[in-house]
Formats: structure tokens, sequence, C-alpha cells
């Protein structure tokens, strides 16, 4: 299909099949269409709100003309956001999947340098002296050893190289922001994704529920693409959608600055080490160990209730079984 008729669909409110986002997607990848009509299909994407099926076909077609991770593993999770929530929190996410695989489940971790932070994922694995990879036997390694494996999305997502100047010319959010937490090249069978609104939430049920996998998906009611702990929360599941309070995880609330990054990567990987560590404010653990606790929670299906999946978290900094999972970590991808 031309792009003019693709167009012509989409400003008549039509909407595409996830085969004919597929193409277009592979299309772009092959250089099939000039900027202006990727620039003017993004835009009215935007404009109409894009459906599942569209979104679900430019994430086969990133996955297609990617690079693949075939882990020698049957069982993981990604934890991830979908960031834009423009709060500046400390490595959340990143922070709770190094507690996750202390507490002995494994994790392959997808993600990407700070688009709208200080610090992303891999700005602040960077800091750590840590070398990202696309090899199989370092990463098979990581996963088997250390119980956790980093993916960083620029070695695997060709795709995204391609539509990297127009998203930047554009300036605001197009699909391709709700694509990150869907490309994980290793494919996990579970996963905990924080959004910034509901609307997302209802989406990306929909893309899950699509997909067959065991999900988790979080929303802090004051805009936080996780559990920030500033206020009520709410959490939907394969099993439950309901509304969470601090107090019902047996914790205190949060104060916004507690969440805060720091101006630069450095301090950013300071409050990340100090959670590891167990020298952190009161505040930081206990994010981190609420949304480690939901991930774990994922892993089991739902089969064990929230305040045990908080116990097994905290123990993992409390033992310092987090902190070696990172030293080991870093040991096998310097």
């Amino acid at each position: 299909m031309e792009m003019k008729d693709i167009l012509g669909k989409i400003l008549n409110q039509e909407r595409l099949t996830r085969e004919e986002t597929r193409e277009i997607l592979i299309g772009i990848t092959r250089e099939a269409y000039p900027q202006e009509q990727i620039t003017a299909l993004l835009t009215a994407i935007q404009m109409r709100g894009v459906t599942v099926d569209e979104l679900l076909g430019f994430r086969d077609g990133i996955l297609e003309t990617g690079v693949p991770a075939q882990l020698d593993c049957p069982c993981y999770i990604d934890v991830v956001g979908t960031g834009g929530d423009r709060k500046n929190t400390f490595n959340i996410s990143t922070t709770s999947c190094f507690v996750i695989a202390g507490a002995g489940y494994k994790v392959a971790k997808h993600g990407n340098y700070a688009a709208t932070s200080v610090s992303g994922a891999s700005n602040v694995i960077a800091q750590h002296g840590v070398r990202f990879t696309s090899d199989m036997d370092t990463l098979n390694r990581s996963i088997n050893e250390a119980g956790i494996v980093y993916l960083h999305a620029q070695l695997f997502a060709k795709a995204m190289k391609f539509v990297a100047p127009i998203r930047h010319a554009l300036q605001f959010p197009t699909v391709f922001n709700l694509l990150g937490p869907l490309v994980n090249p290793a494919h996990p069978k579970a996963q905990l994704l924080g959004v910034a609104n509901l609307d997302q939430m209802r989406l990306y049920a929909q893309v899950y529920q699509r997909l067959g996998i065991d999900y988790g998906i979080i929303n802090s009611i004051d805009g936080y693409d996780e559990i920030s702990l500033t206020g009520d929360f709410k959490v939907a599941t394969n099993q439950y959608e309901r509304i969470f309070r601090p107090a019902d995880l047996g914790m205190q609330p949060a104060r916004p600055e507690e969440l805060q990054a720091g101006a630069t990567e450095a301090e950013a990987a300071a409050i990340f080490d100090s959670v590891l560590n167990n020298t952190c404010l009161p505040a930081q653990k206990n994010i981190v160990v609420a949304n480690a606790a939901f991930g774990i929670q994922v892993m089991e299906h739902g089969q064990k209730p929230i305040d045990e999946c908080v116990a097994i978290a905290r123990e993992s900094i409390d033992s310092g079984a987090a902190l070696r999972t990172f030293n080991k970590f870093v040991e096998i991808n310097s």
C-alpha cells in the first residue's frame, strides 16, 4: 500500500490493520517513504489516537527488523516505564530489577539512555563501567549466573534510528514513545510496566491480553509512571484491577523531593548505589521495594499476596542479595 492511501485511510478516521502497520514499519527501515510522509503519518496517528492493532503491528515490524535475543532461560520479567512523566525520578525501575533478581527471579531488563530525565537505565548502568553488548554468550551468562541481563535498546531495535530525526524534530510524543516497553528483543513472558496516565493503562492492558503474557501495569494517580508512594496508585494485572494506598503496603507516604534523581548522572547513580547498599532514605527504599514487590507478584502469576511479595523484596535488600546480584552483573558485563 502506498503512503498516500495509508494517509487517506487515517484522515477518514479508518483504522489500519496489524499487518498494514507492520509493513509500514518495514518500509520505513527500507527507506521507502520520504521523511515528509512519515512525519504526516506519525502526526495523523497521534491526533487520532493509536489502536491496539496498529501498536502491535509497529511492534511486530520493529522486532522483525531488529536483532533477536534468544535467552537460555524459560521465564523472566522486564520492569520498565513508558517515561515522559517529566518527574526526573531516580532509577526506580532499574533498581527494582536488581532487587527482584536478588530475590531469585530472572530478569531481562530492556532500556535506553534518558530522554526526559537526568538518568535512564543505560545511563546508570554505564556509570558503573558496564559495556553494552548483543553477544549472546555474554547475555546468557549474565542471566544464568547473575540472574539478570541488560539489553541496551540501541543494539537491538534497529528500526528506531530511521525515525529518530523525525521524532526529534516533531518534539511531541508519537506512537514510537509507546513502543519502547513492547520491543524487548528477548520477548519476556512477564512484564511490570509503569504508565503516566490511565488511558495508557487501558491501551497496554489490551495489548498484553492480546500477547498472552503475565503483566502488571502501574500508575500513580498524581502522574508518576511508577509506584511513587506520594499518594494512591492503581495496579492492573491479569488477575485484578484496584487502587492501593501506601498504607496498604505498610508504608508511609513519600514526598516528591525524595524521588528526585539529582542534577547529574553521578548523583542518580549514587542514589541507585545507596538503595542497593541499604544506606538510602527510608522513602527511597520503600519506593523500590513497592515496585519490586508488584514485579514479584507478576512472576508468581498473582498467587502470592502483595504483603508477602513486599517482604520478599525487602529481604533482598536487607540480606545484601540485591547488592551481590548487582556486583556479579557488573563483573560479567564489564
